[in-house]
């Protein structure tokens, strides 16, 4: 199963790599990080490099996508070459999915129009003009489309999607292997819960 993963200078890391520690275990999977071009792909913060092995068109028919996001989507949005490499997969894919900011990919795409979508919460308000309608939820499923909120929600997507590909015994084994068991220190994870100054720091750092 070919699972591909676009990436990109200004990506956030854990938006590519949480869903890839879940997907590459999957019975028969094969991750794919692919690009514009091959090549080295440096995080927003300038302080990780991802490689791309392959060029988007290496990898024209996956049967799984997974786009990540990050501020690197901003440039990307009118982008036609992998807007169109997009919509051209999702024509063939089982499944098309995005990560945070990913789903403004996807909706510049046209591929949510009149879908509930989720993503990153200082940038719900974009997904309308795209044509959907935002849920603040941790993981949208419409059909095949599959959009996460924020960065660390992506595992959450990813775990969802292994359970519809390979069965929930499989995801559940998964969530083991990886020991993602999430006890946090603080309970601020997202804006219904945290206070008004956690959420101003927060718009600072993100």
């Amino acid at each position: 199963m070919d699972i591909a993963i676009p990436i990109f200078d200004g990506i956030t890391a854990l938006d590519a790599i949480g869903p890839y520690e879940v997907l590459s275990r999957l019975p028969e999977a094969h991750v794919h990080f692919i690009a514009k071009g091959p090549g080295p792909k440096r995080t927003g913060n300038g302080m990780l490099t991802l490689t791309a092995d392959e060029a988007l068109s290496d990898v024209p028919h996956p049967e799984v996508i997974v786009v990540p996001g990050g501020y690197g989507t901003r440039a990307l949005m009118s982008d036609e070459e992998l807007l169109g490499w997009l919509r051209s997969a999702d024509e063939t894919s089982r499944w098309t999915t995005s990560v945070c900011t990913g789903a403004l990919l996807l909706g510049a795409a046209g591929l949510l129009d009149g879908l509930e979508a989720t993503t990153h919460w200082r940038l719900l308000d974009k997904l309308p003009e795209f044509g959907a309608t935002p849920v603040a939820r941790r993981v949208v499923e419409q059909g095949k489309i599959i959009t996460a909120a924020g960065v660390s929600s992506g595992i959450d997507m990813a775990l969802t999607l292994a359970a519809r590909v390979a069965g929930e015994e499989v995801a559940r084994a998964i969530q083991l292997a990886i020991e993602y068991d999430p006890e946090p220190p603080f309970d601020s994870g997202s804006t219904a819960k945290a206070s008004p100054e956690t959420l101003e720091l927060a718009d600072r750092l993100t």
